[in-house]
C-alpha cells in the first residue's frame, strides 16, 4: 500500500449532498474524489423542493440562476371532488421577499434537474464524479483512511485524509463505522413515480381522495420537464405494480377518471416512510453528512435541503482543517448539524400526519431561514449581544451601494469561500490582513453605503462595531468598538486557520 494520499477528501456519493460538497471542496482548492456504486446518475425526482435558505446557498456556489431557468413554482394544489368540482389552494404561504431575505418561495426542481446542474457547476471548476465506482472496505488510523474501491476498471486500494459518507439511506460508511440508526418505521407506505400521462392539466397539483389517507393520489407537473410526479400510499404489506398499466389501474380505482392515461413511466420507487437519526456524525476521520446521517419522510421538503446544508457546513471545516485549523473544528460538524436534523424529522413528521388528514400547506418553518447555531462552541467568548441580531444566526443580506456607485447586496461580498468582516464606520477592529478574510467598511468614508438603513434594520451595529461573518453565512460573532476587541478577533481567526499575510 502506498503511503501517499490519492486525495485529501473521498466523498462516497453523488447526490445532492456529495456534489455540494464536492463544489464547495473545488473551489477552496481542496484535492477530492467523488465517487458513487451506480452506474449513473439518479434518474428521479424524490427531492423536488428547494427551499429558501437552500437557495442562498446555492446563489452562493454559483448554480442558483440555472436552477430557476430548470425549473418553477409550485402550482396550486387542485383538490377534486368527488362530484366533479374541485377546490385550489395555495401548497405555501405566500409571502414577498424582503431586503433580509430575498428568497420567500420554494423553488420546484426534480431531483435529477437539480444534480445535473450541481455536476455542471463541478465540471466548470475542473473536476467530476465517478459513476459505477463502489467503496467495498474502510480501515482508518491516526493519519488518514484506507479505502478499497471496485469499479468495472479495476479495484485499487487509496488512502485519503478524511472520508465523507453522502451514500444514503442505506449507507455502506454508515454501516461500516458501526454508527446506529435509531428512529421508527412512521407506518405508512408509498409509492411515487415520475411518469408521461394524458388527461391532466399542468396548471394545477391535482390531490384526488384527499380525505382518505389509504386512497390519496397525488399528481404534480414538474417544472422543466413534460412529466408527472404521481405520489400515493399503498398497502404495508405486498408488492406494488409501479408499470405504467398498474399505475393507470390505480388512477382509475382512486379517481374514477378513465380518461386518464399513464404513457410511460420513467422512474418509480416503493417505499416505506421512515424517521431515523444517527448516532454520531462523525468517527475519527471520517463523516457522515445528507441521508446517510438522517431520513425523513417527504412532507415539507426537508430532506434534500437539510443533506445540502450538511456539506454546507462541513465542506469549509475540512478545507480549514488541511489548511492549518485545530482538527477540533471538525467537532463543530456533529454538535451543529444534528440537533437541526433533530429538529427537522419532527417537522416532518408532523407535516405527515398532517397530509395524512387533508392539510398541505406550508409556512414559514419549512423554509430553514431560521435554523442556526446559538449554542455552537465556535463562537468566542465576548461580551452578550444587546441588540436584535445574535452569534449563530443566519446572517441577514441586504442592499447596499458601493463607494463607486453601483448598487450592490451583501450576499454579493459574502459570496465565495472567504470570511467576511462588516465594520460600521471607518474605524473599529483592524485586524492583520490574511488570506481568506474579507473586510469591508460600511459608512460614508466606507467602500460600501448603507444608502437606505437596510444594513443598520438587520445587523444593528453601532458606530465602530462589526460583525464576522462565516463561510456559510451565519454570524461568527458580534465585535464591540473597544480596542481589545481586535485581539480577541486575531486570536479568533488563528483558530480558524486563517493565515496571516504580512509585507
Amino acid at each position: 500500500m502506498a503511503n501517499e494520499y490519492a486525495a485529501d477528501v473521498l466523498i462516497c456519493g453523488a447526490g445532492a449532498a456529495g456534489l455540494t460538497l464536492a463544489i464547495d471542496l473545488a473551489r477552496r482548492g481542496v484535492s477530492f474524489r467523488l465517487i458513487d456504486k451506480l452506474a449513473q446518475p439518479f434518474p428521479g425526482s424524490r427531492g423536488k423542493g428547494i427551499q429558501p435558505r437552500t437557495q442562498e446557498i446555492f446563489e452562493d456556489i454559483g448554480v442558483l440562476d440555472r436552477l430557476v431557468a430548470a425549473g418553477g413554482i409550485y402550482p396550486p394544489i387542485r383538490d377534486h371532488r368527488p362530484d366533479g368540482s374541485f377546490a385550489e389552494i395555495s401548497p405555501v404561504e405566500l409571502q414577498e421577499p424582503t431586503p433580509a431575505e430575498p428568497y420567500h418561495l420554494a423553488l420546484m426542481v426534480p431531483q435529477f434537474l437539480t444534480e445535473a446542474v450541481l455536476r455542471q457547476r463541478l465540471a466548470e471548476l475542473g473536476h467530476h464524479a465517478e459513476f459505477g465506482c463502489k467503496l467495498i472496505a474502510l480501515r482508518q488510523d491516526a493519519d488518514g483512511v484506507t479505502a478499497d474501491l471496485i469499479s468495472a476498471k479495476s479495484d485499487e486500494t487509496a488512502r485519503f485524509r478524511y472520508l465523507v459518507g453522502t451514500d444514503g439511506g442505506r449507507s455502506f460508511v454508515r454501516q461500516a463505522l458501526d454508527i446506529a440508526f435509531p428512529g421508527r418505521t412512521l407506518g405508512a407506505r408509498a409509492m411515487v413515480a415520475d411518469v408521461a400521462l394524458t388527461g391532466l392539466d399542468r396548471t394545477a397539483w391535482h390531490r384526488f381522495s384527499g380525505d382518505d389517507k389509504e386512497r390519496m393520489l397525488m399528481a404534480c407537473p414538474l417544472a422543466g420537464t413534460d412529466l408527472f410526479q404521481i405520489q400515493a400510499p399503498i398497502p404495508a404489506e405486498g408488492g406494488a405494480d409501479l408499470s405504467a398499466e398498474g399505475i393507470e389501474r390505480m388512477f382509475l380505482d382512486r379517481t374514477g377518471r378513465a380518461d386518464i392515461r399513464i404513457t410511460a413511466v420513467n422512474w418509480a420507487s416503493a417505499y416505506a416512510m421512515n424517521a431515523r437519526l444517527a448516532e454520531h456524525y462523525r468517527v475519527g476521520r471520517v463523516f457522515l453528512a445528507g441521508d446517510a446521517a438522517h431520513i425523513h419522510p417527504p412532507t415539507g421538503g426537508q430532506g434534500l435541503n437539510t443533506s445540502v446544508q450538511d456539506a454546507y457546513n462541513l465542506g469549509w471545516k475540512l478545507a480549514a482543517v488541511l489548511g492549518g485549523a485545530d482538527d477540533t473544528l471538525l467537532d463543530s460538524y456533529e454538535a451543529e448539524r444534528r440537533p437541526v436534523a433533530e429538529g427537522m424529522l419532527g417537522l416532518a413528521t408532523r407535516l405527515l400526519r398532517e397530509s395524512q388528514s387533508g392539510g398541505m400547506r406550508r409556512g414559514r418553518e419549512v423554509q430553514q431561514l431560521d435554523i442556526g447555531y446559538p449554542d455552537s462552541a465556535l463562537i468566542p467568548d465576548l461580551p452578550p449581544r444587546k441588540g436584535t441580531l445574535r452569534p449563530g444566526e443566519r446572517a441577514p443580506d441586504a442592499p447596499v451601494m458601493g463607494a463607486a456607485g453601483q448598487p450592490s447586496r451583501l450576499f454579493h461580498w459574502f459570496r465565495g469561500p472567504h470570511w467576511t468582516l462588516l465594520v460600521h464606520g471607518a474605524t473599529g477592529v483592524a485586524p492583520t490582513p490574511r488570506a481568506g478574510l474579507h473586510i469591508h467598511h460600511i459608512g460614508p468614508q466606507g467602500d460600501l453605503i448603507d444608502h437606505d438603513g437596510h444594513v443598520r434594520a438587520a445587523y444593528g451595529l453601532a458606530q465602530g462595531e462589526a460583525a464576522l461573518i462565516r463561510p456559510d453565512g451565519y454570524i461568527a460573532a458580534i465585535l464591540p468598538a473597544v480596542s481589545e476587541a481586535t485581539a480577541q478577533l486575531e486570536t479568533f481567526l488563528n483558530r480558524m486557520g486563517l493565515n496571516r499575510c504580512r509585507g
